[in-house]
């Protein structure tokens, strides 16, 4: 196979792959984060606390995070259908792409906005901040670094998950790979596109990171939440100025 066949199957591909992580990414951080945050707030100690509710949530997303992501995606294939009104191509495997990321990017969130300093969640609750002010003020701004590495974490995730979709129908580079490098024997042209995955996720990676440091960076340089920041005090008015 020559370069110039190979690139016109390699940019149709490309396209497939950054579309079905793109929507996945977006649904899964939409769904993802509030669970997340839910699962904080109702632990032992929380805002919210309840017990029932954070078992069974917690029940839920440690079952799902469990399933290998093939025998997931046999498992949504009736639901896909139903959702997209096709079992195969990029928009199908966008569907077990989000349902698989969804717990995994919840317990990293989880895990993000437990290392938020208890003692400024303690100063809003103190100055009677609402669950919904303590979220949106305290908690989500002050482990925005770490969501930020979760949501790379997970991007990178996807893409892994994406060309294991492609050897069932998913399309994408996935799909590439399996029907000429696996079933035509086009061992050079799969390692192509090895190359090109790897490359994909390096670029993610390194922007993901340098995300991170400016988010870090930002908050070391006065981010704390506005909430808690002392207003600055009126200056009283020049006794001369009001005396003329």
């Amino acid at each position: 196979m020559s370069w110039d066949q190979m690139q016109e199957l390699m940019w149709p591909a490309t396209q497939e792959t950054f579309q079905m992580v793109g929507v996945a990414t977006v649904c899964t951080v939409l769904l993802g984060l509030p669970i997340g945050v839910l699962l904080v707030l109702t632990s032992k100690g929380g805002a919210l606390q309840n017990q029932p509710v954070n078992k069974v949530l917690g029940a839920i997303v440690n079952l799902a995070r469990s399933l290998p992501f093939i025998i997931l995606m046999i498992a949504l294939i009736s639901f896909t259908r139903w959702l997209t009104g096709n079992s195969l191509g990029w928009q199908a495997a966008t569907v077990p792409l989000t349902v698989g990321a969804i717990p995994f990017f919840a317990r990293l969130v989880e895990t993000s906005v437990r290392e938020v300093d208890r003692g400024l969640i303690e100063a809003v609750q103190a100055m009677g901040g609402s669950t919904w002010t303590l979220v949106r003020k305290a908690l989500v701004p002050e482990a925005l670094p770490g969501i930020v590495a979760s949501v790379t974490t997970t991007v990178i995730a996807l893409i892994g998950y994406s060309a294991m979709a492609g050897t069932v129908g998913g399309g994408g580079l996935g799909d590439l790979a399996y029907r000429y490098g696996y079933l035509r024997f086009e061992t050079a042209f799969m390692w192509i596109i090895v190359a090109e995955i790897a490359i994909i996720v390096t670029v993610i990676q390194l922007a993901g990171d340098l995300a991170v440091r400016r988010l870090a960076n930002r908050g070391r340089g006065g981010g704390r939440t506005r909430l808690l920041r002392p207003r600055a005090a009126t200056p009283a008015p020049d006794e001369d100025l009001v005396a003329s």
